[in-house]
């Protein structure tokens, strides 16, 4: 069964691995357990859950004009507060800087935290800025006529390359073997992930 995070389907997979409709259910449920491995480790090195969903999360009142969610791309903003108060959504805007995560509010989101010392400085923000939103793209699976995937193709594909160089090694045996010479039997294997593959992650990355 492909789990939630999944970031292709089990038709397109074996479309790519070029396989017959027919194939029996345990061919199906392995190339569904290695899409999952593959979403997973995508997600992790991304650093966030990529399918869309919504989030009630509460940020730091540091008096900043960016607020920076810990989801994105920002889909739909239902409200901020501000020490419980409604922050009117005229005063705010998300969509020039949705696909990176921020809400930008020109005069500057609420500065509000734990104060000390003589001067009754602030030296600890207060989590008193609270925000529920919707962030994240639609995954393949879940796509729809009225809602279609806005799961980037590289990164679907990413999953591809993953689950199909998987797949090979599986069916031939290799698992990992880089090189094989027959005088005096040497093995050599590649554990080595494919710099190709953290150059895209780490387009996704926020840094």
């Amino acid at each position: 069964m492909l789990a939630n995070n999944a970031l292709t389907t089990l038709d397109r997979m074996k479309l790519m691995l070029d396989l017959d409709d027919e194939i029996d259910e345990r061919t199906c449920a392995l190339i569904e357990l290695l899409i999952n491995k593959a979403s997973s480790w995508v997600e992790r090195q991304v650093g966030r859950p990529l399918g869309k969903s919504t989030y009630r999360e509460f940020y730091d009142a540091d008096g900043q004009q960016e607020l920076v969610t810990l989801k994105y791309p920002i889909v739909s903003v239902d409200y901020v507060k501000e020490a419980g108060r409604l922050v009117p959504p005229a005063l705010y805007d998300y969509r020039q800087t949705a696909n990176i995560g921020v809400i930008y509010r020109d005069d500057g989101w609420l500065r509000a935290g734990y104060r000390r010392g003589l001067a009754n400085d602030i030296i600890e923000s207060k989590r008193n800025i609270e925000v529920r939103y919707t962030a994240g793209y639609v995954l393949p699976k879940d796509a729809t006529e009225e809602e279609p995937q806005t799961l980037p193709a590289d990164l679907e594909g990413l999953v591809w390359d993953m689950v199909s160089q998987a797949y090979a090694n599986m069916q031939n045996g290799s698992q990992g073997l880089k090189s094989f010479s027959i005088s005096d039997v040497s093995w050599t294997f590649d554990k080595s992930t494919p710099e190709a593959w953290l150059q895209l992650v780490n387009l996704y990355r926020r840094y």
